[in-house]
């Protein structure tokens, strides 16, 4: 069902990125150079116009995606801890059941004195 989905997504977006392309075939000029002298910068690019929109874009989504990532590091942390703090639950109530099924188990159980809740 996933892979339907995906196709069904990835199918139309790659038939528009490819129309696109087609589109904009013409080259442009990239500076690099914000300081032009005499109209001459120092570095730039020819490059297809579908490829500098296309790297723009993808520029974007790493840029989105790392500041995303880094915005959400105090939840990881939370869930680590929380994860932890539930490892260390899971450890004492496994070692409390131990203790308790052997107390139940044990001979000297039956003359034990033990505490009962007044209703």
């Amino acid at each position: 069902m996933r892979g339907l989905l995906k196709l069904l997504v990835l199918a139309p977006l790659a038939l528009i990125l490819v129309a696109f392309s087609m589109a904009n075939r013409q080259m442009v000029i990239l500076h690099f150079d914000p300081m032009t002298v005499n109209d001459a910068p120092a570095l730039q690019l020819p490059a297809p116009l579908y490829m500098v929109v296309i790297g723009a874009v993808m520029v974007g989504v790493l840029f989105g995606g790392a500041s995303t990532w880094l915005g959400q590091g105090r939840h990881r942390k939370a869930l680590r801890a929380a994860k932890a703090n539930l490892e260390s639950l899971r450890r004492e109530n496994e070692s409390l059941r131990a203790h308790n099924t052997e107390l139940r188990l044990s001979p000297s159980a039956s003359t034990a004195v033990v505490p009962t809740r007044a209703a």
